[in-house]
């Protein structure tokens, strides 16, 4: 089993305490070797080495950073608390920030869920929570390694969904996506693939989308044709609409008496009227439907 991280136990000094002790040997090595005398050199000298032996034990922890400590490659803890410290001189002490961290994954392009490549990126604000796995569960650096899994991640998300909904009949695709499903389903990617580095992650979206260029045109005149289409159709339905009115409303208040060849006149008519591109010019009939 693995070692977890776990909080540092041993012997850990006041760094002012520390430095008030270092002082005084400092002190008494100038006092003793000022002696002249054999066995106060020797005493002397001792001092001198303990006191620099003991610059190596400190250390300043800023907030929301820790030390991982070491003795001679045996891990024994972490100082999570911040403050002027000093401990074992002989321990190896590593730095690792537990701040909040964002990187920002540059468009990448990937399949979606109809086969159509399209550019995505994305922002992923993580951080570190266990310190022992980051520092010895991977090598290189940790950023680089949150870099290339987000890149995995977030190329296997893209390929879950479609990019619109004029492609699939889903409701969830990555352009549309007001339950968050497609966020949550990244954010628990990254999270599968970065727990083994003690790496949480904060919050992760998408911030960039887009078809590839090589569609990109294409892709921009079915777009346009369908909105044109959606526009006929809302034309077409209001004139329809208005058009049942105005019968109704003539019929309601006896304006006029009209025969099912004269109400199929006066519906082309309107509707030529109501679902023309530019406005219709007025044409005066004086003559009559019937020869």
């Amino acid at each position: 089993m693995k070692t977890q991280e776990k909080s540092f136990d041993g012997i850990k000094m006041s760094g002012f305490m520390a430095l008030l002790i270092l002082l005084i040997l400092a002190g008494s090595a100038i006092f003793l070797l000022s002696l002249s005398q054999s066995w106060s050199v020797v005493a002397g000298i001792l001092c001198g080495i303990c006191a620099i032996i003991m610059l190596r034990g400190f250390m300043i922890i800023e907030p929301n950073n820790s030390r991982v400590l070491t003795f001679f490659g045996r891990y024994v803890g972490t100082v999570l608390t911040n403050g002027f410290y000093w401990v074992n001189p002989f321990f190896q002490k590593s730095k690792v920030t537990l701040r909040i961290l964002n990187l920002d994954i540059e468009p990448i392009k990937v399949n979606d869920k109809v086969g159509n490549p399209v550019m995505i990126g994305a922002v992923v604000v993580w951080r570190i929570k266990d310190t022992y796995k980051a520092s010895f569960d991977i090598s290189g650096n940790i950023r680089e390694f949150v870099q290339i899994q987000s890149d995995a991640a977030l190329r296997q998300v893209a390929g879950m969904y479609a990019y619109d909904t004029n492609e699939t009949t889903d409701k969830v695709t990555l352009r549309s996506d007001e339950s968050g499903e497609v966020t949550k389903r990244l954010e628990t990617e990254l999270n599968s693939r970065l727990d083994i580095a003690g790496i949480e992650i904060v919050e992760a979206r998408i911030n960039y989308l887009a078809y590839a260029s090589e569609i990109a045109s294409v892709m921009l005149r079915r777009q346009q044709a369908d909105a044109i289409i959606a526009a006929r159709e809302r034309i077409v339905e209001g004139a329809v609409s208005m058009v049942h009115l105005a019968l109704e409303k003539l019929k309601k208040d006896g304006v006029v008496e009209l025969d099912e060849e004269r109400k199929a006149a006066m519906v082309s008519n309107l509707l030529v009227v109501l679902c023309a591109d530019e406005s219709a010019q007025p044409v005066v009939n004086t003559g009559t439907l019937y020869q």
